[in-house]
């Protein structure tokens, strides 16, 4: 973290990377919160957050990788499960229990954001193995550096056709500027001919405090239904989405298939992460 020689207390996860917590003088000038929303259940994969990834839970995976990130002044993961929170604890981290009825992350990170003060809030997916600094900083570099940008997200260059149609793999457009234009589970743009560049949106969002607070007020909006997507509600509701192109993909983890997956990419080491 950014601020690691202003932290009061220290324990080492089992990576052996210091988490550390906040003096109360440090929460009440703190900038950046990071939110691992982490429910227990899941229809695919119950228990996702505690399934071993590489020998290491995933939840504790996510967590030493987001601890990297020099514009992180806190980290929490909000979870349902006291299973999930005491684990997070035992491995030097800290857990908000939040409401079993919550309907969505987004929801969750609302709720835990609402209780702790900061300028951004940063949305960590817990099925995200494979987050790093190298995704999650440019992020909030660019809500400090342009004042009319309140959520930001990435954006990665599909590579493979099958992932152009998959409904699992939220597709986007963006305009020069990297201004977001729309998001859909369908192939955007319109393949018409063999050329084109097609993006998807993969790991953190990076709010402005203030309109994720009011975003979780907001009843869900007709195209967030028709596409089951959470920023079409910010569109829908007139706010712009910035766009950051990003290199590297990632891995998520929805399904059985998805940790072979990831152990097979783990278990490659040229893939051994390195982030800054």
């Amino acid at each position: 973290m950014a601020s690691n020689q202003k932290m009061t207390a220290e324990k080492a996860d089992i990576f052996g990377h210091t988490l550390h917590k906040l003096s109360e003088k440090e929460v009440r000038g703190m900038k950046t919160l990071a939110v691992i929303p982490a429910r227990f259940a899941s229809t695919r994969l119950p228990g996702k957050p505690l399934i071993p990834i590489a020998g290491v839970p995933l939840v504790i995976r996510v967590l030493s990788n987001v601890s990297r990130c020099r514009n992180v002044d806190r980290i929490v993961v909000a979870t349902d499960d006291e299973r999930i929170a005491a684990l997070v604890r035992e491995n030097g981290g800290e857990a908000m229990m939040t409401p079993p009825d919550l309907p969505s992350g987004g929801d969750r990170v609302a709720w835990a954001a609402e209780r702790i003060p900061s300028e951004y809030v940063i949305n960590v997916q817990v099925d995200d193995p494979l987050v790093g600094s190298d995704m999650i900083d440019p992020l909030i570099e660019v809500l400090s550096s342009a004042q009319d940008v309140s959520l930001a997200l990435l954006a990665k260059k599909i590579e493979r056709d099958e992932e152009i149609i998959s409904p699992d793999i939220v597709k986007m457009v963006f305009d020069r500027n990297g201004k977001g234009l729309y998001f859909s589970r369908s192939p955007i743009p319109f393949r018409r001919s063999s050329e084109g560049t097609w993006y998807k949106h993969i790991g953190p969002y990076a709010w402005r405090r203030d309109l994720l607070l009011e975003f979780s007020k907001w009843k869900q909006t007709p195209l967030e239904k028709t596409e089951s997507l959470e920023m079409l509600r910010v569109l829908e509701r007139g706010y712009s989405i910035r766009c950051i192109v990003t290199e590297r993909d990632t891995i998520e983890i929805d399904t059985p298939n998805d940790l072979l997956k990831i152990e097979e990419h783990l278990s490659d080491p040229s893939n051994f992460q390195t982030f800054p």
